[in-house]
Protein backbone atom coordinates (compact mmCIF):
# COMPACT_ATOMS: atom_id res chain seq x y z
CA UNK A 1 0.00 0.00 0.00
CA UNK A 2 1.63 3.60 -0.95
CA UNK A 3 1.32 6.01 1.47
CA UNK A 4 1.84 9.58 0.88
CA UNK A 5 2.46 12.99 3.64
CA UNK A 6 -0.92 14.17 4.14
CA UNK A 7 -2.55 17.50 3.48
CA UNK A 8 -1.33 20.18 6.51
CA UNK A 9 -4.16 18.88 9.31
CA UNK A 10 -6.20 21.26 11.26
CA UNK A 11 -5.79 22.06 14.86
CA UNK A 12 -9.79 21.98 15.61
CA UNK A 13 -10.09 18.37 14.80
CA UNK A 14 -7.80 17.58 18.27
CA UNK A 15 -9.30 20.32 19.67
CA UNK A 16 -13.05 19.60 19.49
CA UNK A 17 -11.80 16.22 20.58
CA UNK A 18 -9.62 17.01 23.62
CA UNK A 19 -12.78 19.51 24.68
CA UNK A 20 -15.17 16.19 24.58
CA UNK A 21 -12.56 14.31 26.41
CA UNK A 22 -12.55 16.78 29.22
CA UNK A 23 -16.33 16.90 29.13
CA UNK A 24 -16.39 13.15 29.25
CA UNK A 25 -13.77 12.95 32.35
CA UNK A 26 -16.27 15.87 34.29
CA UNK A 27 -18.84 13.22 33.45
CA UNK A 28 -17.00 10.22 34.94
CA UNK A 29 -15.64 11.77 37.67
CA UNK A 30 -18.41 13.12 39.31
CA UNK A 31 -20.11 9.79 38.42
CA UNK A 32 -17.53 8.67 40.74
CA UNK A 33 -18.17 10.82 43.23
CA UNK A 34 -21.85 10.17 43.48
CA UNK A 35 -21.17 6.55 43.70
CA UNK A 36 -18.88 7.12 46.32
CA UNK A 37 -21.03 9.25 48.32
CA UNK A 38 -22.95 7.00 50.03
CA UNK A 39 -19.93 4.81 51.49
CA UNK A 40 -18.17 7.57 52.43
CA UNK A 41 -20.67 9.05 54.33
CA UNK A 42 -20.68 6.17 56.81
CA UNK A 43 -17.14 6.63 57.21
CA UNK A 44 -16.81 10.02 57.75
CA UNK A 45 -19.19 13.08 57.67
CA UNK A 46 -15.74 15.14 56.09
CA UNK A 47 -14.65 12.68 53.60
CA UNK A 48 -17.22 13.45 50.33
CA UNK A 49 -16.19 16.68 51.03
CA UNK A 50 -12.47 15.93 50.76
CA UNK A 51 -12.93 13.85 48.12
CA UNK A 52 -15.09 16.03 46.19
CA UNK A 53 -12.38 18.92 46.95
CA UNK A 54 -9.61 16.54 45.59
CA UNK A 55 -11.32 15.49 42.30
CA UNK A 56 -12.08 19.46 41.94
CA UNK A 57 -8.91 20.85 42.18
CA UNK A 58 -8.08 17.89 39.49
CA UNK A 59 -10.80 18.65 37.10
CA UNK A 60 -10.14 22.32 37.44
CA UNK A 61 -6.40 21.71 36.37
CA UNK A 62 -7.17 19.65 33.38
CA UNK A 63 -9.26 22.30 32.30
CA UNK A 64 -7.11 25.15 32.95
CA UNK A 65 -4.66 23.09 30.48
CA UNK A 66 -7.32 22.65 27.71
CA UNK A 67 -7.85 26.85 28.25
CA UNK A 68 -4.75 27.58 27.72
CA UNK A 69 -4.25 25.29 24.84
CA UNK A 70 -6.71 27.15 23.15
CA UNK A 71 -5.57 30.70 24.39
CA UNK A 72 -2.15 29.51 22.76
CA UNK A 73 -4.02 28.06 19.21
CA UNK A 74 -5.78 31.65 19.25
CA UNK A 75 -2.19 33.54 19.70
CA UNK A 76 -2.41 34.91 23.65
CA UNK A 77 0.69 34.54 25.33
CA UNK A 78 -0.12 31.81 27.97
CA UNK A 79 2.16 31.63 31.20
CA UNK A 80 4.37 29.14 31.83
CA UNK A 81 2.15 27.55 34.70
CA UNK A 82 -0.46 26.79 31.89
CA UNK A 83 2.50 25.78 29.45
CA UNK A 84 2.45 22.97 32.10
CA UNK A 85 -0.89 21.96 32.69
CA UNK A 86 -1.58 22.40 28.53
CA UNK A 87 0.75 19.53 28.42
CA UNK A 88 -0.65 17.52 31.30
CA UNK A 89 -4.02 18.26 29.90
CA UNK A 90 -3.27 16.27 26.83
CA UNK A 91 -0.96 13.27 28.31
CA UNK A 92 -4.13 12.69 30.35
CA UNK A 93 -6.90 13.10 27.68
CA UNK A 94 -5.44 12.31 24.77
CA UNK A 95 -5.98 8.05 25.33
CA UNK A 96 -9.54 9.35 25.77
CA UNK A 97 -9.64 11.74 22.76
CA UNK A 98 -8.25 8.97 20.17
CA UNK A 99 -11.41 6.79 21.17
CA UNK A 100 -13.66 9.34 20.71
CA UNK A 101 -12.15 9.56 17.83
CA UNK A 102 -12.87 6.26 16.46
CA UNK A 103 -16.01 6.11 18.02
CA UNK A 104 -16.83 9.19 15.69
CA UNK A 105 -15.16 6.91 12.44
CA UNK A 106 -11.95 9.39 12.48
CA UNK A 107 -8.66 7.67 11.57
CA UNK A 108 -6.31 7.50 14.40
CA UNK A 109 -3.82 8.97 12.09
CA UNK A 110 -5.94 11.79 11.48
CA UNK A 111 -6.16 12.81 14.91
CA UNK A 112 -2.38 11.93 15.52
CA UNK A 113 -1.52 14.40 12.80
CA UNK A 114 -4.02 17.42 14.26
CA UNK A 115 -1.89 16.53 17.56
CA UNK A 116 1.26 17.36 16.23
CA UNK A 117 0.40 20.24 14.23
CA UNK A 118 -0.74 21.43 17.91
CA UNK A 119 1.96 20.18 19.72
CA UNK A 120 4.48 22.47 16.91
CA UNK A 121 1.90 25.53 17.39
CA UNK A 122 2.52 25.49 21.46
CA UNK A 123 6.39 24.72 20.91
CA UNK A 124 6.65 28.13 18.46
CA UNK A 125 4.66 30.09 20.76
CA UNK A 126 7.91 29.72 22.79
CA UNK A 127 9.87 31.94 20.42
CA UNK A 128 12.72 29.22 21.11
CA UNK A 129 16.24 30.34 19.70
CA UNK A 130 19.42 28.43 20.25
CA UNK A 131 23.20 27.85 18.56
CA UNK A 132 23.38 25.63 16.25
CA UNK A 133 24.85 22.68 18.48
CA UNK A 134 21.76 22.66 20.74
CA UNK A 135 19.60 21.75 17.98
CA UNK A 136 19.16 18.33 16.99
CA UNK A 137 17.66 16.53 14.00
CA UNK A 138 16.51 13.15 14.66
CA UNK A 139 15.64 10.93 11.42
CA UNK A 140 14.18 7.56 11.24
CA UNK A 141 16.11 4.64 9.59
CA UNK A 142 13.53 3.76 7.32
CA UNK A 143 14.67 6.92 4.88
CA UNK A 144 18.11 4.88 4.01
CA UNK A 145 17.75 3.28 0.87
CA UNK A 146 16.93 -0.19 1.78
CA UNK A 147 19.72 -1.98 0.11
CA UNK A 148 22.35 0.64 0.63
CA UNK A 149 24.96 -1.25 2.75
CA UNK A 150 26.70 1.27 4.76
CA UNK A 151 25.59 1.78 8.64
CA UNK A 152 24.72 5.26 9.44
CA UNK A 153 22.57 4.64 13.01
CA UNK A 154 26.00 4.86 14.83
CA UNK A 155 27.69 7.94 12.31
CA UNK A 156 25.84 9.26 9.87
CA UNK A 157 29.40 10.31 8.35
CA UNK A 158 29.36 7.00 7.05
CA UNK A 159 26.65 8.45 4.30
CA UNK A 160 28.77 8.01 0.68
CA UNK A 161 25.87 10.66 -0.36
CA UNK A 162 25.17 8.96 -3.72
CA UNK A 163 22.38 10.44 -3.97
CA UNK A 164 20.02 7.00 -3.79
CA UNK A 165 18.07 8.55 -0.71
CA UNK A 166 18.28 11.97 1.42
CA UNK A 167 20.71 10.60 4.13
CA UNK A 168 22.88 12.53 1.74
CA UNK A 169 20.63 15.66 1.87
CA UNK A 170 20.64 15.89 6.02
CA UNK A 171 24.45 14.99 6.28
CA UNK A 172 25.45 18.43 3.53
CA UNK A 173 22.67 20.60 6.06
CA UNK A 174 24.06 19.26 8.87
CA UNK A 175 27.37 20.52 7.72
CA UNK A 176 25.81 24.10 6.49
CA UNK A 177 24.19 25.01 9.33
CA UNK A 178 26.33 23.42 11.84
CA UNK A 179 23.65 21.32 13.70
CA UNK A 180 23.48 17.74 14.90
CA UNK A 181 21.55 14.98 13.39
CA UNK A 182 21.32 11.56 14.24
CA UNK A 183 19.70 8.45 12.50
CA UNK A 184 17.76 6.02 14.82
CA UNK A 185 16.32 2.61 14.51
CA UNK A 186 13.73 3.15 16.96
CA UNK A 187 12.14 5.11 20.60
CA UNK A 188 14.95 3.15 22.77
CA UNK A 189 17.67 4.44 20.65
CA UNK A 190 16.13 8.05 20.73
CA UNK A 191 16.17 8.22 24.42
CA UNK A 192 19.71 7.23 24.40
CA UNK A 193 20.54 9.73 22.06
CA UNK A 194 18.74 12.60 24.04
CA UNK A 195 20.55 11.81 27.43
CA UNK A 196 23.65 11.35 25.74
CA UNK A 197 23.45 14.92 23.76
CA UNK A 198 21.03 16.68 25.75
CA UNK A 199 19.71 19.22 23.12
CA UNK A 200 17.77 22.08 24.08
CA UNK A 201 15.46 21.39 21.14
CA UNK A 202 14.91 18.46 18.76
CA UNK A 203 13.52 18.80 15.14
CA UNK A 204 12.41 14.99 14.61
CA UNK A 205 11.11 13.51 11.51
CA UNK A 206 8.42 10.47 10.72
CA UNK A 207 5.77 8.80 10.98
CA UNK A 208 2.33 10.02 13.34
CA UNK A 209 2.71 7.03 15.82
CA UNK A 210 6.29 7.52 16.66
CA UNK A 211 6.17 11.71 16.30
CA UNK A 212 3.11 11.31 18.69
CA UNK A 213 4.62 9.46 21.05
CA UNK A 214 7.99 10.56 21.12
CA UNK A 215 6.77 14.60 22.24
CA UNK A 216 4.78 13.05 24.53
CA UNK A 217 7.72 10.93 25.98
CA UNK A 218 9.92 13.73 25.08
CA UNK A 219 8.31 16.20 27.42
CA UNK A 220 9.35 19.13 28.81
CA UNK A 221 12.08 18.95 26.18
CA UNK A 222 10.37 20.94 23.44
CA UNK A 223 10.20 18.73 20.02
CA UNK A 224 8.85 20.43 17.06
CA UNK A 225 7.68 17.66 14.77
CA UNK A 226 7.84 16.75 11.03
CA UNK A 227 6.33 14.20 9.15
CA UNK A 228 7.90 11.92 6.36
CA UNK A 229 7.09 10.94 3.39
CA UNK A 230 6.16 7.20 1.93
CA UNK A 231 5.77 7.13 -1.46
CA UNK A 232 6.49 3.13 -1.33
CA UNK A 233 4.98 2.58 2.37
CA UNK A 234 5.58 2.50 6.20
CA UNK A 235 8.77 1.83 7.23
CA UNK A 236 10.37 1.99 3.20
CA UNK A 237 12.64 3.90 1.43
CA UNK A 238 10.76 6.70 3.36
CA UNK A 239 10.91 10.73 2.16
CA UNK A 240 11.65 14.07 3.69
CA UNK A 241 10.37 17.67 2.62
CA UNK A 242 13.93 19.13 3.09
CA UNK A 243 13.05 22.60 2.29
CA UNK A 244 10.13 22.61 5.45
CA UNK A 245 13.31 20.69 7.40
CA UNK A 246 15.68 23.61 6.62
CA UNK A 247 13.42 26.56 7.01
CA UNK A 248 12.40 24.82 10.45
CA UNK A 249 15.62 24.93 11.63
CA UNK A 250 16.66 28.07 10.58
CA UNK A 251 13.80 29.49 12.52
CA UNK A 252 15.09 27.73 15.86
CA UNK A 253 18.90 28.87 15.85
CA UNK A 254 20.37 31.86 16.19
Amino acid sequence: MIEVAAVRPKKRLFLSLILASLCLAVLSTYGLWMVSLPGLANISFYLPFILGGLLGIAIISVASGVGGIILAILGFPTPKLFQGLAWSAINLLFPIATRIGKLLDVEKERVERSFIEVSNHLIRQKHIRVSPDKLLILSPHCIQQESCPHKITRDINNCRCCGACQVGDLLKLSQKLGVTVTVVTGGTLARKILKTLRPRVVLAIACERDLTSGIQDAFPLPVIGVLNERPFGPRCNTRIDMAKVEQTVKELIN
